[in-house]
């Protein structure tokens, strides 16, 4: 079982937690390895939901007569 994507503000004070940690240069190699990973993975999560929440104000923008109106997304996938 997969755990769910944090928020986007926890993920982040996760991600700025983890570059702190590697800054202070403190880290054992094999912690630092696995804290650098959990970092990578965290940033393209965020990024995904960056371009998501991108994805959805451009929808709204595109309303019909300059109105704005909320749609569903289509998955990229089937455009």
């Amino acid at each position: 079982m997969t755990n769910p994507a944090p928020s986007f503000d926890d993920g982040l004070d996760r991600l700025e937690g983890i570059v702190q940690k590697l800054e202070a240069g403190s880290l054992s190699l094999e912690a630092a390895l696995a804290a650098f990973e959990e970092g990578v993975g965290l940033s393209k999560a965020l990024q995904e939901q960056l371009g998501e929440a991108q994805r959805r104000v451009e929808v709204l923008k595109r309303g019909l007569g300059g109105e704005y109106r909320a749609e569903p997304l289509e998955p990229e996938d089937s455009v």
